[in-house]
């Protein structure tokens, strides 16, 4: 038999404690910048072609201006601004201005949502009724008249939560329906809160049968008035102290104070019949983030962030859970979160599925773009996005601010010169 010395035997166990809080983590907590980029598989003169694509959009008048964030393996690649935050007021854009995400913030209701399903609040197949109890006895929806009645006929089951992390609830956006029975389209500037909106919501009828559709719609602000149910924590409280806090996500939140509102970059629309921007004209629109009552928590579609801070959350799902030393989630649930789970059903006509908060690229959505299969995303309506692809190890933040915009796609562009510049 062959003796293990003693001090092996403790060097082992001191090994293994470190690994077990995270000091030997192999996955970086805290960006690294500074470093070549052909040390981690980048070309540097490929990469300037996201250069030359941007400015060639900024002349075309297509885009005012974009902060562009990569990192591969926790190094950064790219974190860069171009253009202009206000043109009007020659406002150069800067690589930490505040940005609306609108349907960013899904991922992040997402995230909050399982880190309680964590801590066994919950299963994902329990009606949502169980909690908000307006749910019950759903109505599916046959015809909506001039008058705005309707008629309708009982559901054969139940939403569920697992229904509306995956938008298949039967749940949509700007319905006639809606606007009657006064729910948000995304965020509010009036005094109302999603304890009021939430249970309105509910009591409507739904498109179709849970779980038989992909449907995009507020269900991801259900979501959000779900944590606060279960949290006992108003749902801003809960992700700031949950979330934003322990990531070290400093400029993200539901509003922008008076301290940083100078930093909020300004919206563009392109809404002539020749391609171009104009400035947005001031409304709720534009002034949400800095004006209104400021009681309205959109899970869906209301907070601002930074591109630097947004990498912050996709590398933490890139590292399994941790950034900053601090856990969010396990893998586990990191894993269950971005595999399919609305079986045949698709994207859209993307050719992907979703998962629990994720669009998650499927060999056939692969194959329309660069990416990796099982990389997963999403966008927001004023021209935000992301990428996170866990095969390369790699993260991509793209903001611009126009909406609306004739010029969708300019961010899977970027994203195709961000892939092309991969050497390794």
């Amino acid at each position: 038999m062959t003796l293990i010395p003693s001090y092996m035997k403790s060097l082992s166990l001191v090994v293994l404690t470190l690994m077990s809080i995270g000091i030997l983590a192999q996955k970086p907590q805290q960006f690294i910048t500074g470093g070549i980029p052909e040390k981690i598989g980048f070309s540097a003169e490929r990469l300037n072609k996201i250069d030359d694509l941007i400015a060639r959009k900024i002349a075309e008048k297509r885009i005012p201006g974009a902060v562009v964030f990569v990192a591969r393996k926790g190094q950064v690649v790219m974190d860069k601004a171009f253009g202009m935050n206000d043109i009007e007021a020659k406002r150069a854009l800067k690589n930490n201005d505040i940005f609306r995400i609108m349907s960013m913030s899904k991922a992040l209701t997402s995230t909050a949502v399982m880190m309680l399903y964590e801590e066994g609040r919950f299963t994902l197949d329990d009606p949502i009724s169980k909690y908000i109890p307006a749910f019950k006895n759903a109505q599916i929806l046959d015809t909506v008249y001039a008058d705005t009645t309707y008629k309708a006929h009982p559901a054969k089951r139940e939403i569920t939560i697992r229904h509306l992390l995956t938008h298949t609830a039967g749940i949509t956006y700007d319905h006639p329906l809606h606007a009657k029975a006064k729910i948000p389209y995304f965020f509010s500037v009036k005094p109302e809160k999603l304890s009021e909106t939430i249970p309105r919501l509910a009591a409507l009828p739904k498109l179709h049968e849970p779980g038989e559709k992909f449907t995009y719609g507020l269900n991801t602000d259900v979501l959000g008035y779900f944590v606060e149910v279960i949290s006992g924590m108003s749902f801003d409280q809960f992700l700031k102290k949950r979330i934003f806090e322990p990531l070290g996500m400093n400029d993200t939140g539901f509003y922008v104070d008076e301290t940083k509102k100078d930093r909020l970059v300004k919206v563009y629309e392109e809404i002539g019949k020749e391609p171009g921007i104009t400035p947005r004209p001031k409304s709720e629109w534009t002034e949400y983030p800095i004006s209104g009552a400021k009681t309205y928590f959109s899970g869906g579609a209301g907070l601002t962030s930074t591109a630097q801070d947004y990498a912050k959350f996709c590398q933490m799902m890139l590292n399994g859970g941790s950034f900053n030393n601090k856990k969010i989630l396990s893998r586990k649930t990191i894993e269950l979160m971005t595999m399919n789970q609305i079986n045949d059903l698709e994207v859209w006509d993307r050719k992907n599925k979703f998962g629990l908060g994720f669009e998650i690229y499927t060999e056939k959505g692969h194959a329309k773009l660069p990416s990796s299969e099982g990389a997963f995303e999403w966008g927001g309506m004023y021209y935000t996005h992301y990428t996170i692809d866990p095969k390369e190890d790699l993260l991509m933040v793209i903001f611009f601010q126009v909406f609306p915009t004739k010029g969708w796609g300019i961010e899977k562009q970027v994203q195709q010169l961000i892939y092309q510049a991969i050497i390794d």
